[in-house]
């Protein structure tokens, strides 16, 4: 698992969903739960909070533009690549500490991708878990 520390920014609310914004010095992510301020006491602005996400929710991009829908995005250096047979697992040192990257190793063999390379991490929006 990704775990991540940061501080809450914003949260709108729209019936049982709330979007969640979190800032990790100068970076910011979004995400999407089923929760509100008014059902769960740790969502309020300027908390300190954990966002959690699994390996396999992390999408590697080549460079830093993408014209993409997804919203949270880190730049990083890759620092080690581990192949397997199916999947290889990519860590990345980003802006906003060190993430874990499951992708097929296809993918990591058609993107030629070379420790030291610069690269874009991206976590959708729905896939990032919150925790106290």
């Amino acid at each position: 698992m990704n775990v991540l520390q940061g501080k809450i920014t914003s949260i709108k609310t729209n019936g049982s969903l709330s979007l969640v914004t979190v800032g990790i010095d100068d970076i910011y992510f979004n995400t999407i739960i089923i929760e509100t301020p008014d059902t769960a006491s740790y969502l309020k602005q300027g908390n300190h909070i954990k966002m959690i996400f699994k390996e396999t929710e992390v999408i590697v991009g080549k460079g830093v533009e993408h014209s993409l829908s997804i919203q949270n995005k880190a730049i990083g250096e890759i620092i080690n690549i581990k192949k397997g047979k199916l999947l290889s697992t990519v860590i990345i040192d980003s802006t906003v500490g060190h993430l874990t990257a499951i992708i097929t190793s296809d993918a990591a063999d058609q993107m030629q991708l070379e420790i030291g390379e610069k690269i874009t991490a991206m976590i959708k929006t729905t896939e990032i878990m919150l925790s106290e």
